[in-house]
């Protein structure tokens, strides 16, 4: 079979614009079967020997040339699913059955459309074996060009069974979409068929992925089926949808300007509080009281036409009344006075505008929140909110919010697009003790949304972690941008709510179909290294933990535990967190069956059994602390009264902290089952740097799999 498959040297965009522009010409939103075939030759998609016949006779005499069997296919810029339209015919086996096919084929396209133009008929070679697969790329909303694997045929769209990556892909980003979905394993052979050549399809997710990168106006590409075998893979069928008008995106900044504007809100050395108030209950007088009462040090501007003092503070009629420069103004007025103040504030030099009040876009109110950001932007000025609880920045002492001031500072930063989960971060940072750099509410996101803020505490040095709450990214590339900039230094972990799908979005083809749902975000993300928590108390408690905790060297995890059964536990949330129960070898088995009990079980886990003094927890955790081999613990505890939790804890700390000063440390997590005083124990832990859960084997263990994915993807693995 004579395939078209040149070297990437003979990539050519040439002829790739010459057929965009005729459609664009034309008005035409998608591309014949001949235009695909020039896009796939232009960028070296392997494609079946074909050619256009006008006439029946002309079909039969093509298909002699090419090679019985062939399959005979409409060519309509007006018909794009043909096989709907009775435009397709396969297993062709002589040239008078190609010419019948032909006759068949063009008088169903009329009656399915009769005003369609009607080019011909592709003839083309019969692919002969393989596995079907899909590879396509779509516009997605949030990130734009994205490409698409899974299982061809039919099977793609009973079984959605599919990978996505943001283009442009590299090989070996291809090769892990490649090995990404469930079935992966068929493309290894089952039952004795030939395994497939992966390579030859990564190469075809990376040249596909060239192609609508260069090419913009490529809204959505469909190679359906594409027959994959130990030789190659050709893409059998090709599908091409345009969009000449794409919506125009968020306006985006560079990393510079965003700094030069976040250094300016985070670390302001002046504050003005529009509306603040002298009126307990009113949001002004919450706010201006938090900065006061936070500690914040700088000079606060309360900002009142209708008083000369606000908490003891002097009073402005207007911010351009106020002396000196000022960095940050807080709004606490109503959405319909915010513009007209925020005018004064743009020409006063403000770097930032925290827009607490509501009753802007989350109202139905978008021409309001419209017309404050074009105030902001005609002034340089950026926007948090509006719609929000404020922010906290723990380094600077600063609660510019109407909730109540906090002051733990710690590693962590906490955002959230809603602020009911704004108020579940900041009662679960108080009553955790959390050590936080930030707490910010991002609201509506007129302006300031995630990549900002992830840009902004990928530098900062006072934080070591972010974590944070979204419904949507308002541009998924700018933020898959930050995180990769972010996730080799400290994680980023991301509660995205809305996992569900309400139903795929109208598509012109199975590749855009199969994006509407929330598989998009979950590959991208962990293709930009983010670690997705599941839910609202992962999200806190990996924001909480990930800071403690050392990163792993190595993937060997060995269970240390009290309680048989506990240890069956621990081992199932090992391996459903991603992460491998450590084989210990004789030398280090035998090693830890001289420090326990004749009816205990090394292995792993191992088993001290519950009635065991604090020397055998000590020495054994020791050992798999100083044995190099070993590179976490996961330790089970069982309340008992030889060695009580408390006591547990102790022995835990004081092994751990000698084992840091002798240069060793390895994450160590515990799970403690007991009675309430292991609720104190896991506490004083956790105090002590060493994670660790009263009464849920799962929680210990989730954090360190968040620990494990964040660490491979920084490259530390």
């Amino acid at each position: 079979m004579a395939v078209y498959t040149p070297e990437r040297s003979d990539r050519d965009p040439a002829p790739v614009r010459e057929v965009l522009d005729r459609a664009r010409a034309e008005g035409r939103s998608a591309l014949t079967a001949p235009e695909s075939r020039v896009l796939a030759e232009a960028y070296g998609i392997p494609v079946p020997g074909e050619a256009l016949a006008r006439t029946a006779e002309e079909a039969a005499a093509l298909a002699t040339g090419l090679g019985l069997p062939v399959a005979a296919k409409i060519v309509s810029p007006d018909i794009l699913h043909k096989t709907d339209a009775g435009g397709v015919e396969i297993g062709l086996n002589s040239a008078e059955e190609v010419a019948a096919a032909f006759e068949r084929i063009t008088a169903n396209a009329r009656a399915h459309d009769p005003d369609a133009r009607i080019d011909g008929v592709q003839v083309q070679q019969m692919v002969q074996g393989g596995l079907e697969v899909l590879v396509g790329a779509t516009t997605d909303p949030t990130f734009g060009k994205v490409v698409v694997f899974g299982l061809g045929g039919v099977l793609v769209e009973v079984l959605k069974d599919v990978s996505f990556r943001l283009a442009p892909v590299s090989r070996e980003e291809a090769l892990a979409q490649v090995a990404d979905i469930r079935a992966a394993e068929v493309l290894d052979g089952v039952r004795g068929a030939e395994a497939v050549d992966r390579g030859a399809l990564a190469d075809l997710l990376v040249r596909l992925s060239e192609l609508v990168t260069d090419f913009p106006e490529i809204a959505e590409a469909d190679l359906n089926p594409v027959f994959a075998s130990a030789s190659g893979a050709i893409a059998a069928d090709l599908r091409f949808v345009l969009d000449f008008a794409p919506a125009e995106g968020p306006r985006k900044f560079g990393r510079e300007e965003i700094l030069a504007s976040m250094e300016r809100i985070f670390k302001p050395r002046s504050i003005a509080v529009i509306g603040a108030s002298n009126e307990a209950g009113k949001i002004g007088n919450s706010v201006i009281r938090n900065i006061v009462d936070g500690g914040y040090e700088g000079a606060i501007h309360p900002v009142n036409p209708k008083s000369a003092e606000v908490n003891g503070l002097p009073s402005y009629k207007s911010i351009a009344d106020v002396p000196g420069e000022v960095d940050v103004a807080v709004f606490a007025i109503p959405a319909r006075f915010v513009a007209g103040a925020l005018e004064e504030a743009g020409r006063k030099g403000v770097a930032g505008a925290i827009l607490i009040p509501s009753g802007f876009a989350e109202t139905g109110e978008q021409e309001l929140q419209d017309e404050v950001l074009a105030v902001a932007r005609r002034h340089g000025v950026r926007i948090l909110g509006p719609n929000i609880y404020g922010y906290y920045y723990t380094p600077q002492k600063l609660s510019a919010t109407f909730c109540t001031p906090y002051d733990v500072a710690g590693g962590t930063a906490l955002t959230s697009q809603s602020g009911g989960i704004g108020m579940a971060i900041l009662g679960y940072s108080r009553s955790t003790r959390t050590g936080v750099s930030a707490i910010v509410g991002v609201g509506n996101k007129a302006d300031i949304d995630e990549d900002d803020l992830l840009t902004f505490f990928g530098q900062d040095e006072h934080t070591n972690a972010v974590a944070m709450h979204l419904e949507d990214l308002k541009d998924g590339r700018a933020f898959v941008a930050a995180a990769r900039e972010v996730v080799p230094k400290k994680p980023v972990v991301v509660l995205k709510a809305g996992r569900t799908s309400a139903g795929a979005r109208a598509a012109g083809s199975h590749t855009g179909a199969l994006a509407g749902d929330d598989k998009v975000y979950d590959d991208i993300l962990r293709q930009a290294g983010v670690v997705r928590a599941p839910g609202l108390t992962e999200l806190l408690e990996y924001g909480r933990a990930l800071p403690v905790m050392p990163a792993p060297r190595g993937e060997n995890i060995v269970i240390i535990t009290g309680a048989g059964g506990s240890g069956v536990l621990l081992s199932d949330a090992v391996v459903d967190n991603g992460m491998s129960l450590y084989e210990i070898p004789p030398d280090l088995d035998e090693a830890f069956r001289a420090f326990i009990p004749p009816f205990g079980a090394a292995g792993n886990p191992v088993d001290i059994t519950g009635g065991e003094p604090p020397s055998t927890y000590e020495k054994t955790i020791r050992l798999g602390l100083e044995d190099p081999r070993v590179h976490s613990l996961v330790l089970g505890y069982w309340h008992t009264i030889v060695t009580p939790p408390l006591v547990f804890a102790d022995v835990v700390i004081d092994v751990v902290g000698k084992a840091r000063a002798a240069g060793i440390d390895k994450p160590v997590v515990a799970s403690l089952s007991g009675d309430t005083e292991v609720e104190a124990a896991s506490r004083k832990l956790f105090e002590h740097g060493i994670v660790a859960y009263p009464y849920t084997t799962e929680m210990p263990v989730k954090v360190l799999g968040a620990k494990y994915r964040w660490a491979r993807a920084a490259g530390l693995l």
